[in-house]
């Protein structure tokens, strides 16, 4: 809708372009201050969030809040973030919105159904559901490696940290 929003890792906020006019503003958070509060505009905190991904069918923005180890929603309409998906703790874990664990998921692609994450120390490629939150792993052994496999759960990646959706079809970019 005329905007582009920004991931500002290292100040900790997500950034709005209004491309029409260049006008720059902070959508959510506080720059330079990270912590981890739900929240309206600038009263949410992010701690190095990372890649974001645009879901116009709920007018919000998903992001991969690094440190966190969480993926967290923000409804554009209301400047609202809330948790969709993470315990906050490192892990490799599948399962329900608040008990999946991450290791410092990166980048992010949705299809209006599902999210799918790079998580990095992870070595894997999660999906997160956007209705539920629950996470699983949709590729990667959690070992770091290049090898592949018929079997996306034998498959191994050295750290993905991009990832693309064209078609039905995934792309994944690793920095080792």
């Amino acid at each position: 809708s005329g905007n582009l929003y920004v991931s500002d890792t290292y100040n900790h906020t997500i950034r709005k372009i209004v491309i029409s006019s260049g006008a720059v503003s902070t959508a959510v958070g506080t720059a330079t201050v990270s912590g981890i509060t739900e929240g309206t505009g600038t009263g949410a905190r992010f701690s190095y969030p990372k890649g974001i991904a645009f879901d116009s069918g709920s007018n919000s923005l998903y992001v991969a809040d690094s440190n966190n180890i969480k993926i967290r929603k923000v409804n554009l309409s209301t400047s609202t973030t809330t948790t969709l998906a993470g315990s906050g703790s490192l892990g490799f874990v599948d399962g329900s919105a608040g008990s999946a664990t991450f290791n410092v998921p990166t980048a992010l692609v949705g299809d209006g159904t599902n999210l799918y994450v790079t998580d990095i120390y992870n070595n894997a490629i999660r999906q997160v559901n956007l209705s539920t939150g629950a996470v699983t792993t949709l590729a990667g052994s959690g070992t770091h490696g290049a090898l592949d496999h018929s079997n996306p759960l034998i498959a191994q990646f050295a750290q993905p940290t991009g990832i693309a959706l064209v078609g039905s079809d995934l792309y994944v970019s690793e920095v080792d």
